[in-house]
């Protein structure tokens, strides 16, 4: 053969590629179907609407819209920018998802020819003589190339594109849960710091109240169980004091973990809780299956499996592998180039596995198991999805009832114990009594407190729960 027709073998492998391109393309689309048909499977036993009720105004599709902005508090904004940044298990994920791309790339890579190029020089001599008699060179293009006759490797390539896929919506759905538990942990710190002020209002009125009574028990108007009775009250609200800023430390640090900081339990936080945002319009059940991206990462690990499938079955099939080479050698590297040094050699090796021990069948189990465990995944974030949901919008109607009961709570304690003053002054009751409508003040507006926060809480929580795309794109 000519040497000017040479460079035609090594594109043999290239050919190849090309011809097979279209039946990859083929293979694709028809596992992509098998997939979307078994998770259509799931949606046929969606509910059209929620078992909770919802006011018909939410039922219209859930819309992209930054939910941070409806408590309109810039700190929060600012803090969740932060967190969105500098902590530390998004970063973990984002790396992750780097990871699964590199794979993916690798994956894709055995579908193309592999090129080395070669280079060796040795030297040689007898043993009486030390000076090298003889010397060679030699340098050469080799190409291997293993035909994917049954589809192994791109059903690897699309298994491992599948999972990076998986990563990336995991990726996103981390980053929507720790802007919600940002926005959590900083509800948690305001309340904290919000119940500690209530309680130091309560001790400054008791001090009055105790300053009181020892001023009238000097005078002989009050009694010695007065006395103790007030100063126990004090110290016992005093030790409430104490625990309640070490739970306000405790929010703190724990917010400055999720940003990324030292714990050191100093950073500023508002010193009022947000304005209760409107409810998000909530769609039907369905639209939760397309919008959560843990539910795209979980339905893109079905993808996985499947393919995974495909490729442990055709490793049971032969492997068609072609290799070529070209080169020249000669003992002087200026002469390496010429015609009659430069041989050329193309082969074809066709490997068929006859025992393995039953390795391969086993694969085959293998992952056809782990397809039926990613379908049984799918279908319980699906249910743990619409768990969420009900529960944030059950939630959502009860918050709202216990909130207007405990408005009328604390609006008729604080009357109670207003008139409960004026009659302890005029000698109608006694101490014992006007401290405990005191009490009473003091725990429905920490009931009311700790309502109010949960009731943030549920509508970030729904957020949440509702998935879509929220702007939030760091």
């Amino acid at each position: 053969m000519q040497i000017g027709k040479i460079p035609s073998l090594l594109l043999v492998p290239l050919t190849c590629t090309m011809l097979l391109s279209a039946g990859c393309v083929t293979s694709t689309a028809k596992n992509e179907s098998k997939v979307q048909s078994k998770i259509a499977g799931y949606k046929k036993f969606t509910p059209q609407s929620w078992a909770t009720h919802v006011d018909p105004s939410q039922l219209q599709q859930a819309r992209q819209i930054n939910w941070l902005d409806t408590f309109n508090d810039p700190l929060l904004v600012n803090l969740v920018d932060q967190a969105l940044v500098n902590n530390y298990n998004l970063q973990a994920a984002s790396a992750n998802v780097e990871r699964a791309r590199a794979l993916a790339v690798q994956a894709g890579a055995q579908l193309q020819p592999q090129v080395n190029l070669a280079y060796a020089n040795s030297r040689s001599g007898s043993a009486q003589n030390s000076n090298a008699n003889a010397s060679s060179q030699t340098l050469s293009a080799q190409l291997n190339w293993e035909v994917d006759l049954w589809g192994r490797i791109s059903a690897g390539k699309r298994a491992a594109v599948a999972s990076a896929e998986a990563a990336a919506a995991d990726y996103k759905f981390t980053q929507y849960s720790i802007a919600a538990a940002t926005a959590r942990a900083y509800f948690i710190a305001i309340e904290a710091g919000r119940q500690v002020q209530i309680l130091k209002d309560i001790l400054t009125s008791l001090e009055e109240t105790f300053r009181i009574v020892k001023i009238q028990y000097d005078n002989g108007l009050a009694s010695a169980q007065d006395v103790a009775l007030t100063n126990s009250d004090l110290a016992s609200r005093r030790e409430q004091l104490i625990a309640l800023e070490a739970s306000q430390r405790d929010a703190l640090r724990a917010l400055e973990v999720l940003l990324g900081r030292y714990p050191k339990g100093d950073i500023s936080v508002q010193k009022n809780l947000p304005t209760l945002p409107a409810m998000p319009p909530a769609g039907i059940p369905s639209d939760i299956l397309e919008r959560r991206p843990d539910l795209i990462a979980s339905e893109r690990r079905v993808a996985a499996a499947f393919n995974s499938v495909k490729q442990a079955k055709a490793a049971r099939l032969p492997q068609l592998s072609l290799t070529s080479s070209i080169g020249g050698s000669s003992n002087a590297l200026s002469n390496i180039t010429n015609p009659e040094n430069v041989v050329w050699q193309i082969a074809g090796n066709l490997l068929a596995p006859i025992i393995d021990g039953g390795a391969r069948r086993a694969q085959v189990k293998i992952a056809t198991a782990e397809q039926k465990q990613a379908l049984a995944a799918y279908a319980q974030a699906a249910l743990d999805a619409f768990s969420d949901t009900e529960t944030n919008l059950d939630l959502a109607n009860t918050l709202n009832l216990r909130e207007q009961e405990l408005d009328v709570s604390v609006k008729e304690a604080e009357k109670a114990y207003k008139i409960a003053q004026l009659r302890h002054k005029e000698g109608e009751i006694a101490l014992v009594d006007l401290l405990t409508v005191q009490q009473r003040v003091l725990s429905a507006s920490s009931n009311k407190l700790s309502v109010q926060r949960l009731a943030l809480e549920q509508r970030v929580n729904l957020f949440l729960a509702l998935g879509g795309d929220w702007n939030i794109n760091k």
